[in-house]
């Protein structure tokens, strides 16, 4: 879900990334006929990838990455075609078991989407 990580934080606890969305994607023809917007699953898919993307670069956890839960979810704009959806994170907290980001994503400069995820080591 995630094009490229444009930028990572040392210690891997921030990152920022880019996704383009393109009129072509499988989604397109039925998330709603004739004026598609990026589902929110897959804004807050994107952000997950992300956030395990940026904790895997802390080398605090080995393997594979699952996300297990979402909290405080709200979308606060559309993200249609032709959109450069950009994703942050933050971590707010770790343990050997479990992490739990703060993510937003963008567009335009304006904030479409914002949520508290959280991962596990599986």
């Amino acid at each position: 879900m995630i094009d490229r990580v444009i930028w990572l934080s040392a210690p891997g606890t921030s990152a920022y990334g880019e996704r383009f969305i393109r009129d072509d994607e499988f989604w397109v023809a039925g998330h709603i006929p004739g004026r598609p917007l990026f589902p929110g699953v897959l804004m807050i898919e994107a952000a997950a990838q992300l956030c395990s993307i940026a904790h895997t670069r802390t080398g605090r956890t080995t393997g594979f990455l699952g996300f297990t839960r979402c909290t405080d979810v709200i979308f606060r704009g559309q993200v249609v075609p032709g959109d450069m959806f950009y994703v942050l994170t933050r971590e707010l907290s770790y343990n050997p078991r479990r992490f739990v980001s703060e993510t937003q994503g963008l567009v335009n400069g304006k904030l479409v989407f914002e949520a508290t995820i959280t991962g596990m080591a599986i």
